[in-house]
């Protein structure tokens, strides 16, 4: 598709001196051709001239290229003359239509099977340092289901970029101080924890956070405790019991952590406690405030927002302790000294939007080049079936491993199966086959069907692929081949793989990937169920089909961070 889209935006450029982006679609189920565009229809507007007359100049001038000329077909008269097929017509009141030559196709599916990985390469990123920063949890807090799927999303786009050749450096930044370590801290000291595990953390942090809702004298206590705490982390102290308490909930959060991430595949190349990036912050926002960015207001610093359409925050607060915002303004200063990266993408809940407005704006008046590098992406929330609302803050909410574990028991329910990369792929896909954005209700029952949009069906698909390759005697190679329907449907679909790419990366989508592959799958079932492999007379051609099928949704599980198990 992308082709024809290059050659006939240079067609339009030659013959009408014009830079006209042409859209490319699959052609509407009434048309017999592969792809369609509607450019003449566009055109017929800048150049005051009637559609179908641009549309047949386009024809004939893309006419030329010898891959669009006639293609030869069986005889179809008395005289056994061959029929010419024309891959390329018109259709009112201005369509362009194009038909995929056998001759085309058999090239483009030698050169994946012979060169499949240099074949799909992008480099629009070739040389270039990408930091993607998603996850986020705070230490003194459980993972919640929120985090896993920030995770899988975050980390199947860092695979999108670098597959474009990027430099990608994994980046997670939480809140190692913070009112709502002071919270947990203010539980943790009224209790005698031998061996203190990341539960009772949990379930302190839900006490402390009612605590200080409800009780003002805890409140007050709090937020002393918070000042206190900031001390100990920043000038490193470690000799009194409260310094010995939060160190120790600090690290053990952090080895939890890294223990959840390494059970789901996921690793991330640089930690950032908000303690490490609080100070260079700090310092920004002063230097700025001296300059007007940011103002006093009621003892606290400011930005106003309201300036800019936004809401005003406060950076700084009447203690003089920073806040996230500052805090953040460290993060984005303490990246780029460490990693001067091309590109900056952040990765957080929707509910975070508003504030990153804030938070960049203000950064913009002094550093625009760094916000205009960056780009924010906001998830929905992840419910369940019944659309229960759930709170960190109350303990009702779901813990990230409670998601893994529902799974697990479903995949053992429905099929006997402990297999961990099926219950690893049904999850993954189950987020990742959604646009990002809105809420997802995740349905553990539905992500391990083997039929229908699911990691496991797509898992099937490619282990059924294995298995016809490994029944393989015939070792008779072919170069040319005449392709029926179903081998045709499913080549045209393994084309549109590199594009799809190109597209996801560009728009750091990973669900264009995950959706392509249900479709490939689907178009790889209906060629398996009409067109017999092994034993057949086209086993040396279908052969071939079934293994660039088998790279391509390798390649495409890959980026989604899903790996194939040997046998289902």
């Amino acid at each position: 598709m992308e082709e024809i889209k290059v050659k006939l935006k240079q067609t339009i450029k030659n013959l009408y001196s014009l830079d006209f982006n042409p859209e490319i679609t699959s052609a509407p189920a009434n048309i017999v051709a592969d792809y369609s565009t509607n450019a003449p229809l566009k055109l017929a507007k800048e150049l005051h001239r009637p559609p179908m007359q641009i549309a047949e100049e386009l024809k004939k001038y893309i006419f030329e290229e010898s891959i669009w000329q006639h293609t030869k077909t069986e005889p179809s008269d008395d005289h056994g003359e061959e029929a010419h097929q024309e891959n390329i017509f018109l259709s009112p009141p201005g369509f362009l239509n194009f038909i995929l030559p056998e001759a085309y196709l058999n090239e483009q599916i030698n050169n994946l099977h012979e060169n499949f990985e240099e074949e799909i390469t992008l480099h629009n990123f070739d040389g270039k340092t990408v930091i993607c920063e998603f996850s986020d949890p705070n230490p003194f807090k459980v993972l919640h289901v929120g985090h896993l799927y920030t995770s899988i999303v975050g980390d199947s786009i860092s695979r999108l970029f670098e597959h474009a050749g990027a430099k990608v450096v994994r980046a997670n930044f939480g809140g190692d101080v913070g009112l709502h370590v002071a919270k947990t801290m203010y539980i943790l000291q009224q209790k005698n924890f031998h061996d203190l595990r990341i539960e009772d953390i949990g379930k302190c942090y839900v006490e402390g956070t009612a605590a200080y809702e409800d009780n003002e004298q805890a409140r007050q206590e709090i937020i002393k405790l918070n000042k206190e705490i900031y001390k100990i982390n920043s000038e490193d102290i470690h000799d009194t019991e409260l310094a010995s308490i939060y160190w120790k909930g600090r690290e053990l959060s952090y080895d939890y952590f890294k223990q959840f991430y390494a059970s789901i595949g996921i690793k991330f190349d640089k930690y950032y406690p908000e303690s490490t990036v609080a100070n260079l912050g700090l310092a920004k926002v002063k230097e700025q405030l001296e300059k007007g960015i940011y103002e006093y207001s009621n003892g606290a610093v400011i930005f106003n927002g309201d300036k800019y359409g936004l809401h005003t925050r406060v950076f700084i607060n009447k203690e003089g302790i920073p806040t996230y915002e500052t805090k953040d303004v460290g993060l984005i200063f303490t990246k780029w000294q460490d990693y001067h990266f091309d590109k900056s993408v952040v990765i957080t809940g929707s509910e975070q939007l508003e504030y990153m407005k804030v938070v960049l704006k203000s950064i913009e008046q002094y550093a625009p080049d760094l916000v205009a590098k960056t780009s924010h992406l906001t998830h929905g929330i992840v419910k369940l079936p019944g659309n229960v609302k759930m709170s960190s803050r109350k303990g009702n909410f779901l813990k990230a491993i409670d998601v893994l574990d529902m799974v697990k028991a479903e995949l053992k329910t429905a099929y006997d199966s402990s297999d961990e990369k099926v219950s690893l792929a049904a999850t993954k896909y189950a987020f990742l086959k959604y646009k990002m954005g809105g809420n997802i209700i995740f349905d553990p029952t539905e992500s391990v069907k083997m039929t229908g949009n699911s990691g496991p069906y797509l898992l099937y698909s490619a282990v059924r692929a294995k298995k016809i390759l490994l029944s393989c005697k015939n070792n008779q190679k072919t170069n040319t081949c005449t392709y029926n329907t179903y081998e045709n449907n499913l080549i045209k679909k393994i084309l549109e793989y590199k594009d799809i790419l190109q597209v996801a990366v560009s728009e750091m989508a990973p669900h264009k990937i995950a959706n392509y592959l249900y479709e490939l799958a689907q178009e790889f079932s209906r060629f398996y169920e009409n067109c017999p492999v092994i034993g057949s007379h086209d086993e040396p051609k279908r052969i071939k089909l079934v293994e660039v099928y088998l790279n391509t949704i390798t390649h495409g599980l890959n980026i989604l961070g899903i790996s194939i198990p040997e046998k289902m």
